[in-house]
C-alpha cells in the first residue's frame, strides 16, 4: 500500500467525520446517516493501515477518531446487571463449552498422570524415601496426621479465602501463559498432578487412601475441573498462535484472548465455591459419604450449567467474546 496515496484519497472523509463529531448542535437525520457511514469507512481504513502499512502517527489519529465516532454512534454505555446476567447465563458457559475439546482431554490425561504417579510412589518405598524421612512420612499419613489436620488447623473463613486466592492465581497463570505456545501451562498442570499423586501414593502405602479421597473429593472435583478448564483454554490460546485458522493471527488472538479474560472472571467465581467447600465442608463433622456427595452434586451442577446453558448459547451464536459493539473493527478475511 502506498500510504501517501491512501491518505490523500481518504483525508477528506476523515476531516468530514471529525467535523461532524465536533458539532455542538444536534445533528440532522442526514448528518447522522453520514456520520455512521464515515465511521464504518474510517474503521475499515484503520484496519487496513494496521495490517498493511502501520504508521504510529496515522494509526493514533484514526484510532482516536474511530473511538470518538463509535461513542457517538453507540452512545455511552455503562455496565449493568443485565450484562452480569448475560455473562453468567450465556457468555461464560459458552466460552467453557466451546473449549471442551481442549479441557476434557486435558482433564482425562492429567488424572491418568496423577493416578500413575500415585501408583509409582505408593508401590516403591525407595521413591518414598526421596520425598521425606520415614518419621516425617508417618507424621503425614498417620490418623490425625498433617494430611488430615491441614483442612482444620486454620479458621474456616481465612482458609477458604487463602485456598481461593491460590487456586485463582493458578488458573489465571494457565490462561495468561497459554500465549507462550502453552508450554508453561503444561508445567503448572504437572505440578498440580504431582502434588496429587504424592498424596495418593503416600496415603495408599499407609493403607489410608479412602481417608485421603474423603478429604480431597468434596472440593477437589470442582477445583480440579476449574484448573483443567483454565489449562485447556490456555493450551487452545497457545495453539491459536500456531494455527489461527481462517482468521488473521491478530484477530484470532484478540478473540480468543478476550474470551480467556472472561473465562478468568468466571473461573474465579467457580473457585470461590470450591474454596468455600474446602473451608467449611471438607473439615466438617459430616460423614464421608455426605461430604463426597456434596462434592459430586456441585460438580454435576457445574457440568450441567456448562453443557446445557453453554451449549444453548453456542448454538445461538455466542462465542464467549464481548459484544460486537465492544470489539475493534476488523477487515474480513477470506476462508
Amino acid at each position: 500500500m502506498d500510504l501517501d496515496v491512501f491518505v490523500s484519497a481518504h483525508r477528506a472523509e476523515w476531516d468530514r467525520l471529525e467535523a461532524l463529531l465536533g458539532r455542538r448542535r444536534r445533528l440532522t437525520g442526514t448528518e447522522a446517516d453520514e456520520l455512521i457511514v464515515l465511521y464504518q469507512r474510517a474503521a475499515t481504513h484503520l484496519s487496513l493501515i494496521r495490517s498493511s502499512a502501520p504508521d504510529p502517527l496515522l494509526t493514533g489519529r484514526l484510532s482516536q477518531l474511530v473511538a470518538r465516532a463509535r461513542g457517538a454512534v453507540t452512545g455511552t454505555r455503562r455496565a449493568s446487571w443485565r450484562d452480569v446476567t448475560r455473562f453468567l447465563l450465556e457468555g461464560f458457559p459458552a466460552a467453557v463449552y466451546r473449549a471442551r475439546h481442549w479441557w476434557v482431554p486435558t482433564a482425562l490425561l492429567s488424572v491418568a498422570v496423577a493416578a500413575l504417579l500415585g501408583w509409582w510412589i505408593g508401590t516403591h518405598p525407595a521413591v518414598q524415601a526421596t520425598i521425606a524421612a520415614p518419621a516425617e512420612l508417618r507424621q503425614l499419613t498417620r490418623p490425625g496426621g498433617e494430611y488430615e489436620t491441614y483442612y482444620s488447623d486454620h479458621p474456616a473463613t481465612a482458609f477458604a479465602a487463602q485456598v481461593w486466592t491460590n487456586n485463582a492465581q493458578a488458573a489465571a497463570m494457565c490462561l495468561v501463559l497459554g500465549v507462550f505456545l502453552g508450554l508453561p501451562v503444561l508445567w503448572v498442570l504437572f505440578e498440580n498432578m504431582l502434588n496429587l499423586g504424592v498424596g495418593i501414593g503416600l496415603m495408599s502405602s499407609a493403607g489410608r487412601l479412602d481417608t485421603f479421597l474423603g478429604l480431597v473429593l468434596p472440593h477437589g472435583l470442582l477445583e480440579l475441573t476449574a484448573v483443567f478448564v483454565a489449562a485447556g483454554t490456555g493450551l487452545r490460546l497457545g495453539w491459536t498462535l500456531i494455527d489461527p485458522g481462517p482468521r488473521s493471527r491478530r484477530t484470532a488472538l484478540a478473540e480468543e484472548g478476550r474470551a480467556a479474560v472472561g473465562m478468568a472472571i468466571g473461573l474465579a467465581l467457580v473457585l470461590f465455591v470450591s474454596g468455600a467447600i474446602e473451608g467449611f465442608v471438607t473439615p466438617s463433622g459430616l460423614p464421608t459419604w455426605a461430604r463426597i456427595g456434596i462434592g459430586i452434586a456441585v460438580e454435576l451442577a457445574f457440568l450441567a450449567y456448562v453443557y446445557v446453558l453453554g451449549g444453548r448459547a453456542v448454538r445461538a451464536g455466542d462465542t464467549g467474546d464481548v459484544a460486537p459493539t465492544e470489539r475493534s473493527a476488523t477487515v474480513p478475511t477470506a476462508a
